[in-house]
């Protein structure tokens, strides 16, 4: 199955393009700057130069699934949290779509269900990542929507949870885990339409429901 990564020069989407490569699977990476590539080489590897603020949709011909781990970034305002995080999805949405894509994984955060339920300056981005996530569910497409907790830099824990923990210091996620699950989805058989938060636990992803 060709998987066209959008974000994949990105943290998550970076390790994500990495590991599905090393698994042996076709791998159609777009980013805005090919260079932030340098360094990754394989045979399936096709990488798509094209901004996410303009028209990409040649970037799907031919893709069978999609895995979205755009951002616009924290140091970013409000206006390109408008136009990544929330048009930049709809578009590709919309392209996914128009290209009869069996599966769209959409990398969403903890608080998209409810942006209203939290009082701080990521509000705005929470707000998008809502929207994006009901113009996906509302898409028709076949879909897996991840909210990760707050992401943080360390290795992998190859350990997970999809319970909210209690308190919000423990609501957290490592970006490699992030990128593990990904895989994990992108390369399961059988996929059934599902939206779910994910966070740092005791189990394993085959122990997990939501993963099986």
């Amino acid at each position: 199955m060709k998987t066209l990564i959008i974000g994949a020069s990105g943290q998550i989407g970076k390790m994500t393009t990495q590991k599905m490569l090393s698994e042996g699977n076709d791998v159609v990476a777009l980013v805005r700057d090919k260079n932030k590539l340098a360094g990754i080489e394989h045979n399936n590897l096709t990488i798509v130069e094209q901004d996410l603020e303009n028209d990409f949709s040649r970037a799907f011909e031919g893709i069978e699934q999609v895995i979205f781990s755009a951002g616009s970034g924290g140091a970013t305002g409000a206006d390109k949290t408008l136009l990544i995080d929330l048009w930049a999805a709809v578009k590709a949405i919309n392209y996914a779509v128009d290209a009869k894509v069996n599966h769209f994984i959409m990398v969403s955060s903890i608080g998209a269900d409810a942006p209203d339920n939290i009082e701080s300056s990521i509000k705005p981005y929470l707000v998008a990542k809502h929207m994006a996530d009901q113009h996906l569910i509302q898409s028709g497409l076949n879909h897996t929507i991840i909210r990760p907790g707050t992401l943080l830099d360390d290795k992998a824990t190859g350990v997970f949870t999809t319970t909210r923990p209690a308190t919000r210091q423990d609501a957290v996620i490592n970006r490699e885990d992030v990128a593990d699950a990904l895989v994990y989805i992108a390369t399961k058989e059988s996929k059934n339409s599902q939206v779910f938060e994910l966070f740092n636990g005791d189990k394993p992803l085959s122990e997990l429901p939501a993963f099986n």
